[in-house]
């Protein structure tokens, strides 16, 4: 395996958590990070990510594990079609049940086919992933006011559920694009790469 060159790490805001990944982007993205966090329930999280040069997503995988359970999905647009592949081992419902929370789905998706036309993902709660469709859509060379909106393939932490998202990305200023689902918003701090500084309420970069 390639030794990636470059890292960066963020710090939760909303709970006790971090980020930390290692990646390599000179010619579209090769990510691997970690994130770990306290809530729903205390997992690990890792992730596996691959953008062409046009920074569309190609591949995702993702493992979540907790005490007593395991969970792994992969998604892969190898063909212009998203398939995905996932598994479970232990009992997530019976962890999150315990700690208050409403059971989970399976991880995966029924019907990849609700997935058609999306080019990036989301990965919930990795500030990572913003970087995709900012640098597809040229939102870092665009002027003030420019907004796209796209169809993401959303996976759900810790739960691995995989569905379809509508969202939309504006450029406010140079460093500032506005994120949007559904009733959502929030103004994302960015650095010249598009690589999100600060996702209020979510994550802050740390300095490296």
């Amino acid at each position: 395996m390639a030794v990636s060159p470059r890292s960066l790490m963020w710090q939760r805001l909303d709970t006790s958590g971090m980020e930390h990944v290692l990646f390599e982007d000179r010619s579209g993205l090769y990510a691997r990070g970690t994130m770990v966090a306290a809530t729903p329930v205390p997992y690990t999280c890792t992730y596996e990510l691959l953008a062409d040069a046009s920074w569309s997503c190609h591949r995702l995988t993702v493992s979540v594990e907790g005490a007593g359970w395991l969970r792994s999905v992969k998604l892969e647009r190898p063909d212009g079609r998203w398939h995905v592949t996932s598994g479970e081992q232990g009992n997530l419902d019976a962890a999150l049940v315990a700690a208050g929370h409403p059971r989970s789905g399976l991880p995966g998706t029924e019907d990849p086919d609700r997935l058609a036309g999306a080019l990036d993902v989301d990965l919930a709660y990795c500030p990572l992933v913003n970087t995709l469709p900012i640098r597809r859509l040229g939102l870092l060379s665009a002027p003030p006011g420019t907004a796209h909106t796209i169809t993401a393939a959303w996976v759900l932490v810790p739960e691995l559920v995989v569905m379809p998202t509508r969202q939309t990305y504006t450029l406010v200023n140079p460093g500032t694009v506005r994120f949007a689902s559904g009733d959502f918003t929030a103004d994302l701090s960015v650095d010249a790469n598009g690589y999100v500084t600060h996702y209020p309420g979510l994550a802050s970069q740390l300095p490296a």
